[in-house]
């Protein structure tokens, strides 16, 4: 079963879907409202559980009633929690078009690693998202030296990347990321990926460059959309998966989730299902 160690950051997300996002000091009444775990690292990790293969996840939470929330919701991922703080993130989804706008606090309190043997030897792939140094770090390195594949998610620039970026196999970029893909290579990255919402995905790798479409759909909510991408693309390379050929997956499985509703993690797992001729339990 291909396994990958997802290691960042986790929220707890508040999503209301809404007709029309509000205008400054007005109120409105949402059509849904949800309580679901977030945040890149969390949400790559459930969708590599919900392809089949084996998550974990390497994050911090608190030990309070919102941690305990969101580590009893993200099973069946293998959580490996550090103490820390549990960031509550607040979405807002607007129904005509998916698009969404976040508040979050995101990761504030420093962390330390724990010991990592056990979590790297059952690893095919490692997925970064930038989120917690003092655990994307020390991954990174110790991963590196067994050989182990390291994936970047660059969905925005942080310090921590000069730092984390000789350390990177794959970057995958946002289209909103701040290095050009040359500025990315100098640091020693072999291959970088740029995602670009309904744009093809682009990449380059040896001088050689490409781009790969990505499925027309109907979206009805783009967030997490990319935190998807990147976890079905750790999960293809993990499965044996060419480096660029693990594009087009990716990109299917995230067109899984901007067209859903609701539970994503389900209706993903059914498609997956689908594709592999097997029946969804």
């Amino acid at each position: 079963m291909a396994a990958v160690l997802c290691v960042g950051l986790t929220t707890l997300d508040v999503t209301q879907r809404v007709d029309d996002f509000p205008v400054p000091g007005q109120k409105v009444r949402s059509l849904d409202a949800v309580l679901s775990p977030g945040g890149p690292a969390a949400s790559a990790a459930r969708a590599v559980a919900a392809l089949g293969g084996r998550s974990s996840l390497l994050t911090a939470l608190g030990a309070d009633a919102l941690g305990e929330f969101v580590r009893a919701s993200l099973n069946p991922v293998q959580v490996t929690a550090v103490p820390g703080t549990t960031p509550v993130s607040m979405v807002v989804v607007r129904d005509a078009d998916g698009e969404r706008t976040v508040v979050s606090r995101n990761a504030s309190v420093p962390v330390t690693a724990p010991d990592l043997s056990g979590l790297l030897a059952a690893a095919d792939v490692v997925l970064l998202d930038g989120h917690h140094e003092g655990l994307v770090i020390p991954v990174a390195r110790q991963a590196k030296a067994l050989g182990l594949p390291v994936v970047l998610d660059a969905g925005s620039w942080k310090p921590v990347l000069d730092h984390l970026l000789p350390l990177v196999d794959v970057a995958a970029c946002a289209s909103g990321f701040e290095l050009s893909e040359a500025e990315v290579h100098s640091y020693g990255v072999p291959l970088v990926i740029r995602t670009q919402g309904a744009a093809p995905v682009t990449w380059s790798r040896n001088g050689s460059t490409g781009e790969v479409p990505v499925p027309a759909v109907e979206v009805k909510d783009t967030n997490g959309a990319g935190d998807v991408w990147h976890g079905a693309y750790a999960y293809a390379l993990a499965s044996g998966a060419d480096p660029v050929a693990a594009i087009g997956f990716a990109s299917e499985a995230a067109a899984v989730r901007v067209g859903a509703v609701g539970n994503w993690v389900e209706r993903l797992a059914r498609w997956q299902d689908s594709r592999s001729g097997s029946k969804s339990c």
